[in-house]
């Protein structure tokens, strides 16, 4: 029997198929070790010896694979074929070899790009060993986020107050979202116009031709600056002679895009479908690992994480096939176009994101996938086979046209193109992030000039200015700052979507409308650390880093020296600013983002004046949930506001929006110390006036007088209960809009408003409220929502909302959704890798009560914490020994008896090896 290891119990699944008797493939669930979360798992004082944990799941599947290897010939390690992948094999064997599950048994890793029986099978006639430089590489890799992130993360805890974590890479990730922001906030627009002339042909054809000169200057797009000249231009144009001075038309070729990297499909899918990178990525893994299509399971594309943009000879020849067949000859080119990335770094070990059969076409996937699953997979087909055909025929025309007027001469031009052969763009056209772009970057792609012949006179038939301002670059979308990331050489194709949760997840930016903002305390962070760290966020030095990593893994530098170059200069500058007292800090910050938080006013007044009291001077502070802004006279003044001032409210924090008509009083929108908040009247005699949030949804620049008067009279009642006649209030409280019937209070969904929502929709929010399980309430269990049949064992997947969270349940298997899934959104294959991930473990399995005094008490041994140290026997025996003890205690001569045992030689246990008395092992490559 052989043995094989992969990473996903679905992948598992497919390759045992192909393999058939004679094999048993077990799935490792991913890495199946790491360094402990606490200081002293890389140890810079041993030579960066590293400290590795396996946790309770991972034991578990580990136990499995060696108890199966007692009847085996041989281990074939078949992860994935990058470094990750290596790692894991790695981690495998090594615990393998801890346990002496391996005696005589031959040990091989094979690799594939895809998973089909052919690959598969040709993989396992070229074994090898495992790859030693990769395994170094991320070691190094591990070791170097492990230092930065333990021996940062403390400094901010105690400097910076309100930061959670840095990292060595997504902080620098922070800081391209930060100065992005940074330069949208100093971005000065600039006024320009632009003149258009509405001409005639003879035959009364119209086009349009754009001013580009005068008296023999060439006029640039922000030339006319003004009203008044582009007034002046305006009429002389008005009783001008235009004429066709020249006619060129040139032939252009567009050339097809190469197939997809990680981060182009992570890009495109963003664009198109609006996928997040994240999403993108666990499409491409169910699609990679194997989908049940006509009773056979069979992986759909090549490996997702590449850098890679080649694509295997064999695979172009039958895509060349396919579009001659299904598009013609004209359509397939002389010979196999090839590429080669152009992005910074670039490994090219792995080949291009591919069909693994081109002929499965994207209308015969869609009837076996989930609908996001096909219109990727749709995609990553479009693009592999668009980048084998023949380009696009274009022809471009230019018509220079001269105007007379009172002896000056004005030069305007018109432009239009024609695709005489689409080629490729037949099947595929790429898009944009800049959405003022056309699809394929040219304006002029769809417009056509009429027939125009040199010499000949034109009519006018209308003359345009216009005023233009000139636009602060865009914030990055999840795609363009993918896009940034791999031009600069920041981090790995494998690393992109993860550093952008992190992101998210850690509140350093938000998402708004489907673009990056940096959020106050984000902004904070990447200030401390241009302060205090500045080389560690510089992007060459971390794109520097990621070429020594690269060295590694080609054999060329030993990671150990790597290592010990970073941590001798960091932990310098980590020493130098612990010196420094958290008051120097905030003066360093406050200065740094003054530009920022302080930007001149309008009408002169000092931005720094404080608007409450008006002697004391704004700063910044830090608290408990991060940076905020507050006065010097604090505490006599308490005027407190956000960093930032996007919130619609003007510089001094405060935004009159009207009076109110009943009271008279002034309603204002203002900025506090935790968010915009609209607020009626002043504080009298010391009685707080009336104040209202802003609910989740809503951005201040909505909020008008109405609104404003809307949330300051909340709660208020929608109608009255068609059951029992008590009425239902509509309000908004601490987790956000709700309406309320009784003492039964439910939330407001997406897309319903607060100030709107009518009775019959609050009525059916209450009763589904009822039927969901709460604290001590067992009736009225949630039906759930169906997401499909399960493909392998039949019988319905349905997500719910439990007590403790929503869950997907199939025929008694319940798993929790992650932090990062959507009840309202998960999918079917979402679901899935969850409950067989929970299957794995074991349904229904409780843990057990604890032994009664006489029974054995020895517990489960802990987690495996070094890589030469096995502590179960020696915990087993002292626990053994500690119950036999305790049980004699119960007896009247307990004392003695107990004295005796403990002096009684049987009673005697070896002393544990734990991780603290424990000599790790260096980390060994194979």
């Amino acid at each position: 029997m052989n043995i094989v290891v992969v990473e996903s119990p679905a992948k598992a699944k497919t390759i045992n198929k192909y393999l058939g008797p004679g094999y048993e493939v077990l799935a490792s669930f991913g890495h199946v070790r790491d360094l402990p979360a606490k200081d002293g798992s890389v140890d810079p004082e041993a030579d960066f010896r590293m400290i590795w944990e396996v946790d309770d799941k991972s034991e578990k599947r580990l136990n499995d694979i060696a108890r199966a290897m007692k009847g085996a010939t041989k281990l074939i390690l078949a992860t994935d074929p990058d470094r990750e992948g290596e790692a894991i094999s790695w981690h495998v064997l090594e615990v393998l070899k801890q346990k002496k599950a391996l005696q005589k048994h031959t040990v091989e890793r094979v690799v594939f790009n895809s998973i089909t029986k052919q690959a598969v099978l040709d993989a396992m006639k070229h074994p090898r060993v495992i790859d030693s430089a990769l395994v170094d590489a991320y070691l190094a890799r591990r070791a170097l986020d492990y230092l930065v992130g333990f021996t940062l993360s403390p400094v901010l805890w105690r400097k910076l107050p309100g930061a959670r974590s840095a990292g060595r890479v997504q902080s620098v990730a922070l800081r391209l979202v930060c100065d992005r922001e940074l330069e949208i906030e100093k971005f000065v627009p600039r006024e320009y116009w632009s003149l258009v002339a509405t001409l005639a042909t003879p035959r009364g054809d119209t086009f349009d031709a754009r001013l580009v000169g005068a008296d023999g200057q060439k006029i640039q797009r922000l030339d006319i600056g003004s009203g008044a000249e582009a007034e002046a231009f305006k009429q002389a144009l008005e009783t001008a002679i235009f004429k066709a001075a020249s006619v060129e038309a040139k032939p252009a070729r567009r050339n097809p895009p190469p197939p997809f990297t990680t981060s182009t499909l992570q890009q495109e899918a963003s664009r198109k479908h609006g996928f997040a990178p994240a999403h993108t990525m666990r499409l491409a893994q169910r699609l990679y690992e194997g989908i049940d299509i006509g009773g056979d399971t069979v992986g759909l594309i090549t490996y997702m994480r590449t850098d890679g943009v080649d694509m295997d000879p064999d695979a172009v020849s039958a895509i060349r096939r396919m579009i001659g067949k299904d598009y013609g000859a004209d359509y397939v080119p002389g010979a196999p176009r090839t590429y080669q990335a152009k992005s910074k770094n670039a490994q090219e070990a792995h080949e291009a994101i591919r069909p693994t059969d081109a002929t499965r076409s994207p209308r015969e996937v869609a009837r076996a996938v989930e609908s996001d699953q096909a219109k990727l997979y749709e995609l990553i087909w479009n693009r592999a086979v668009a980048c084998q055909m023949q380009s696009a025929e274009l022809e471009r025309t230019t018509v220079d046209i001269s105007a007379t007027v009172a002896g000056r001469l004005l030069d305007l031009r018109a432009t239009g193109q024609v695709i005489k052969f689409d080629g490729f763009l037949k099947l595929y056209r790429e898009d944009r992030d800049d959405p003022n772009q056309s699809a394929d970057g040219d304006d002029d792609e769809t417009r056509r000039l009429p027939e125009i012949n040199q010499g000949e006179r034109l009519d006018k038939r209308a003359i345009d200015s216009s005023q233009h301002f000139t636009e602060p670059p865009p914030r990055y979308s999840e795609a363009s700052l993918v896009k940034r990331m791999e031009e600069l050489g920041i981090g790995r194709p494998s690393t992109y979507a993860s550093i952008l949760q992190v992101l998210k997840d850690r509140g350093y930016v938000r998402i708004d409308k489907k673009r990056l903002v940096p959020e106050d305390k984000g902004r904070v962070l990447t200030a401390f650390l241009e302060s205090f760290f500045a080389r560690y966020v510089e992007y060459d030095f971390t794109a520097g880093l990621e070429e020594q990593l690269d060295r590694i893994s080609n054999n060329e530098m030993a990671w150990r020296e790597l290592l010990r170059d970073f941590w001798r200069d960091f932990t310098a500058a980590v020493g130098d600013i612990k010196e420094l007292r958290v008051a120097q800090v905030i003066d360093a910050l406050d200065e740094m983002l003054g530009p920022h938080l302080f930007p001149p006013r309008a009408d002169g007044v000092d931005p720094r004046k404080c608007p409450n009291c008006d002697t004391g001077r704004l700063s910044l502070k830090l608290g408990k949930f991060g940076g905020f802004i507050g006065c010097t006279n604090y505490p006599e003044c308490r005027y407190t506001r956000q960093l930032s001032n996007g919130n619609g409210a003007p510089d001094g924090g405060m935004k009159k929006l009207g009076d109110d008509p009943t009271s008279g009083l002034e309603v204002t929108l203002r900025s506090g110390r935790f968010g915009p908040y609209i607020q009626l009247g002043e504080a009298v005699n010391g009685e707080k006036p009336k104040r209202a949030g802003i609910p989740k949804g809503i951005t201040p620049d909505d909020i008008d007088l109405q609104r404003a008067l809307g949330l300051l009279s909340l709660p208020r009642e929608v109608g009255k209960h068609p059951e029992d006649g008590e009425p239902i209030l509509a309000g908004v409280g601490r987790f956000g809009p709700y309406v309320q019937h009784g003492k039964t209070y439910a939330s407001l969904e997406t897309g319903d408003d607060v100030l709107t929502v009518g009775l019959n929709r609050a009525v059916t929010l209450i009763a589904e409220k009822k039927l969901k399980p709460g604290k001590n309430r067992r009736f009225g269990a949630d039906p759930g929502r169906p997401l499909g049949d399960h493909p392998d064992k039949g019988g319905p997947v349905v997500v719910k909302n439990g007590r403790y969270g929503p869950y997907v349940s199939h025929d008694g298997v319940n798993a929790t959704l992650p932090s990062d899934m959507v009840p309202d959104t998960v999918t079917l294959e979402q679901a899935l890798p969850l409950l067989d991930a929970r299957a794995a473990q074991g349904v229904g399995a409780r843990k057990k009560k604890p032994a009664k005094p006489g029974k054995s008490t020895a517990k489960k041994a802990a987690p495996e914490q070094t890589a030469d140290v096995a502590t179960k026997p020696a915990k087993k025996a002292k626990a053994a020994a500690k119950a036999k003890a305790t049980t004699k205690a119960k007896s009247p001569t307990s004392k003695a008896k107990a004295a005796k045992s403990a002096e009684s030689p049987k009673a005697k246990v070896p002393k544990a090896r734990t991780a603290k008395n424990a000599k790790p092992v260096e980390p060994e490559t194979a």
